[in-house]
């Protein structure tokens, strides 16, 4: 089971394949928080809070059998008119590494059972649910650095790891 807990947390953290959140949004130009890239919908901003409340979701749904999701898709991304400041943007990402390490907690704990069913859904697992989570993310930070290439808006020099 060490290996199966060890692989999800490689997984949620953006190890292996994918590029860490951290490394996607490190640096990332407070002027540009509100920009939109050429025939985006969007902004970064919006595309991390849209990462941060289904990851958040996700999470919630784990924890709490009666929890009820928001609707779908308006629930799961800011108003397309909303903007953010810069110290909002950081909330946003600093919630997203907050709600990240809870589920790492629960992924590392002896007590549980990753292949166990949900109480509210026999169908879902919680190795289920981090893996929803992981690939989510990945997909969408993966999003978040063509757009920063897009909005030309990486440090001219940065350490890829």
């Amino acid at each position: 089971m060490d290996v199966l807990r060890n692989e999800a947390i490689e997984l949620l953290e953006g190890r292996g394949a994918h590029m860490p959140f951290e490394e996607a949004v490190a640096n990332f130009p407070p002027e540009a928080i509100n920009r939109r890239a050429p025939n985006v919908g969007y902004t970064a901003w919006h595309l991390v809070e849209h990462i941060r409340i289904t990851q958040w979701d996700i999470l919630e749904y784990i924890r709490d059998p009666g929890y009820v999701s928001p609707p779908w898709p308006s629930g799961y991304w800011p108003d397309p008119k909303a903007t953010a400041t810069p110290e909002q943007f950081a909330a946003s990402v600093a919630a997203t590494i907050a709600d990240r390490n809870t589920l790492r907690k629960i992924v590392l704990s002896p007590d549980t059972d990753l292949l166990g069913p949900l109480p509210a859904s026999p169908r879902h697992t919680i190795l289920r649910e981090v893996r929803l989570v992981g690939d989510h993310t990945a997909y969408h930070v993966g999003e978040f650095a063509i757009l920063r290439q897009v909005m030309d808006t990486w440090p001219e020099v940065r350490d890829s790891g």
